[in-house]
């Protein structure tokens, strides 16, 4: 398992990148084919000094991607928890695998990776204008929606806004890989 280690507003000691490494090397007694691991953490510039540590996991495995984040008073406390939190996830994850690979075996289907065909119950167009980030938020809550598609009128791009659970605003910006 490739283990990356990035750091904001915060500088990385060798005591900090060991106790990262070893929580993140414990994982695999849950899942074993982890293939990559990166790990961000951030000190923000908050009012509330128990939400200013950020801890950001993110996991590979298999193409599939898991995320988990918490925020504490020490980055250690921050660490835990995200740990803790994608262990949780670990285990759904495990526990969809096998839900799969259950049903395959009892409809007969082929390897767990193929998944049953999702049904579409409804498609929803609408015209998407050039805007700014700014404007799609201002549109959004007009709305009362959790997110909204724009066209973002400087970069030309299809852009996703949306209000995050702090509160706050996010911006998702597709790029091609």
């Amino acid at each position: 398992m490739q283990v990356q280690l990035v750091a904001r507003n915060l500088e990385i000691t060798p005591r900090l990148q060991e106790y990262v490494e070893q929580k993140i090397e414990k994982l695999e007694r849950y899942i074993s084919n982890i293939e990559e691991a990166r790990m961000e953490l951030v000190v923000e510039n908050t009012r509330s000094n128990a939400h200013r540590q950020v801890a950001q996991l993110t996991i590979w495995i298999h193409g599939t991607m898991l995320r988990a984040e918490e925020r504490g008073a020490d980055m250690f406390t921050a660490i835990d928890a995200t740990l803790d939190k994608m262990r949780r996830q670990i285990s759904r994850y495990k526990n969809r695998q096998q839900d799969r690979r259950q049903r395959g075996m009892e409809e007969n289907m082929p390897a767990e990776d193929t998944l049953p065909p999702v049904e579409i119950v409804r498609v929803k167009r609408f015209e998407v204008l050039p805007m700014s980030a700014q404007e799609a938020i201002e549109q959004m809550e007009l709305l009362g929606h959790q997110f909204f598609v724009f066209l973002d009128g400087e970069q030309g791009g299809i852009n996703v806004a949306y209000r995050r659970r702090d509160g706050g605003y996010g911006l998702i910006v597709p790029e091609i890989a």
